[in-house]
């Protein structure tokens, strides 16, 4: 990427030569044009946060000012580690924080990269209005069609005044002055409800949400069909919630089957957050352990009995199945001969001929008009 201060190298992570998405795009350059252009007007030695930063395009090329960068993606952190080293950046040099993080006492510059969520912005400016301060200068940046009357409303409701840029390279600029004296709502996040009676062993039970996770705010039509169709576990199984989300399929499980040892994972430290609290709020008597990470990354060969995944196909705004095609692979690893993973997707999507590639077979069981359910066994 080409910054007002020199070329920088980024990736993202996992790194794949065979990807041919970009660890940055027009919004991260459009910002970092007009932070050179107002270089001298803006608090550059106070304290910079960032948040939101996806694959840290932005912290690696403010780098020398020392910025604190606040994430939810287990993966963005990760990348933006990557690429500070490939800058050459001191180690230390810039504060990588997640959303479940305490965020710093004073911010003097925020830089806000527009998350997909809406939620999670909410959330996020929530928790640092209390550090922002009348002379705080908050900047915002996202594509045209990320950025929404919604998005702006936010701001002002939470922060202060704000006003949009003319757009470039289809990016916008947000620019927000923070009233001290607004009267901001109290964050409704995480939000909890209860499941419909429909859905086997939750029926009725309570789901927590932290900000951010899909379907926060109600049960998703896939979960809901996939909870109907769920293997039956029988004594001491380990069983892994892949992308586990708010944790409800795999709590489900454990519900079913106190014996069976879960392992919920998830790439967001929100949703694991999230899973752990609908696990707890559901009093499960059986073992769980919960963890933010790349898929099944430390998760040993052959020591799993069945994997339950309900994969993303979107990267940010990216339509993509390089993420599915990750956590089968890393499913058909860890799971022992006879092992199972069941799959849950929109019936366009075609997992199937991907499952039988790599597994050697696939089964069909149950399916809808939008839906199937997929299993696919490891045999050696």
């Amino acid at each position: 990427m080409t910054t007002p201060w020199g070329e920088v190298a980024l990736a993202r992570f996992p790194e794949d030569p065979r990807d041919r998405l970009r660890a940055w795009d027009a919004s991260d350059a459009y910002l970092l044009r007009h932070l050179a252009e107002r270089e001298a007007d803006l608090p550059l030695s106070g304290t910079v946060v960032v948040l939101g930063d996806r694959w840290g395009a932005l912290v690696t090329a403010l780098a020398a000012h020392r910025p604190v960068q606040i994430t939810d993606s287990w993966l963005g952190q990760e990348a933006t580690r990557a690429n500070l080293a490939r800058a050459g950046v001191e180690p230390g040099s810039v504060r990588l924080l997640t959303t479940r993080d305490p965020v710093p006492d004073r911010v003097d510059l925020l830089l806000v990269r527009v998350p997909k969520s809406l939620a999670l912005l909410e959330d996020q400016l929530l928790r640092l209005a209390p550090a922002v301060h009348p002379g705080t200068v908050v900047l915002g940046t996202g594509m045209v069609k990320e950025i929404h009357t919604s998005t702006l409303n936010l701001f002002e409701r939470i922060l202060g005044p704000t006003r949009t840029s003319l757009a470039e390279q289809k990016a916008r600029l947000i620019f927000c002055t923070p009233d001290g004296s607004l009267s901001r709502p109290a964050n409704p996040w995480p939000y909890a409800y209860d499941l419909p009676g429909d859905v086997g062993a939750l029926s009725g039970r309570p789901v927590v949400n932290h900000a951010g996770v899909f379907c926060a705010d109600r049960l998703d039509i896939g979960t809901r069909f996939f909870l109907r169709h769920l293997p039956e576990t029988v004594g001491t199984r380990r069983v892994v919630d892949l992308g586990c989300g708010n944790g409800i399929v795999g709590t489900a499980v454990a519900l079913a089957n106190p014996q069976a040892e879960v392992l919920f994972t998830d790439e967001s430290f929100q949703a694991v957050a999230s899973a752990e609290a609908t696990f707890k709020a559901n009093g499960v008597p059986g073992h769980a352990e919960f963890r933010v990470g790349d898929g099944l990354t430390g998760v040993p060969d052959g020591s799993v009995d069945v994997v339950l995944n309900n994969p993303p196909f979107h990267s940010h705004q990216a339509t993509t199945d390089a993420t599915a095609r990750r956590m089968f692979t890393g499913a058909r690893r860890v799971l022992r001969p006879g092992g199972e993973l069941w799959v849950v997707g929109n019936r366009h999507l075609g997992y199937h001929v991907t499952l039988k590639r790599l597994f050697g077979n696939c089964r069909v069981v149950a399916g809808d008009p939008k839906f199937v359910v997929l299993r696919a066994v490891r045999r050696g």
